[in-house]
């Protein structure tokens, strides 16, 4: 039987900035609802009155904050926009972009850090019971972000990388994106690489 021989997988990384489309709207999980999740799912749901709403302290929970305090997005949120993206272009699949891909933050949670005007919004969604509520979010706009992306040479070269950034900037990141799901009007977290 012939030996197999493999060589080591050759990475490579590139520096990409991007730039805001449209206004980016953070939504992290706030402690509150966390522990909502976890009485729930360990069958200890305690019922509590209603909390008054402070806006500024619902908006500023849902904000991912890097460990020095700066604002940031996770880097899963670029990159599952990329992925996304990959349906737009013929001869790479999915699944080869998912292994082939990743798309560095920083600190603990991975945050890619992002730059720029910060501002509060007040939204009225629909909860799933149908009733409306207000929503407290800050929204970045103008902003940017600078993505370290690390990529498989073999498989991808720097320019097609940039490609599908700029692609997954049609999809979006954050609350009411163009992919969201469930959003059918999702115009928000657009981005394009600057200079494109």
């Amino acid at each position: 039987m012939a030996e197999i021989r493999l060589e080591r997988i050759q990475r490579q990384i590139v520096d990409i900035d991007v730039v805001g489309v449209s206004p980016l709207i953070p939504h992290n999980w706030s402690e509150k609802a966390r522990r909502m999740l976890r009485e729930a799912q360990g069958g200890t749901i305690v019922k509590r009155a209603r909390e008054p709403k402070i806006a500024e302290d619902e908006a500023e929970a849902a904000l991912y904050r890097l460990e020095d305090g700066r604002p940031g997005m996770p880097a899963t949120a670029f990159k599952a926009a990329i992925i996304g993206a990959v349906r737009m272009f013929q001869g790479i699949t999915l699944v080869q972009t998912k292994s082939a891909m990743f798309v560095r933050g920083e600190g603990r949670d991975q945050l890619v850090p992002i730059e720029g005007e910060m501002s509060m919004r007040e939204d009225m969604p629909r909860n799933a019971n149908g009733n409306v509520d207000l929503r407290y979010r800050y929204a970045f706009w103008p902003w940017r972000a600078a993505l370290r992306v690390e990529y498989i040479a073999a498989m991808l070269d720097a320019s097609s990388v940039v490609a599908l950034v700029d692609a997954a900037g049609d999809g979006g990141i954050g609350d009411w994106r163009p992919s969201a799901p469930k959003s059918h009007t999702g115009t928000f977290g657009r981005f394009c690489v600057e200079g494109q």
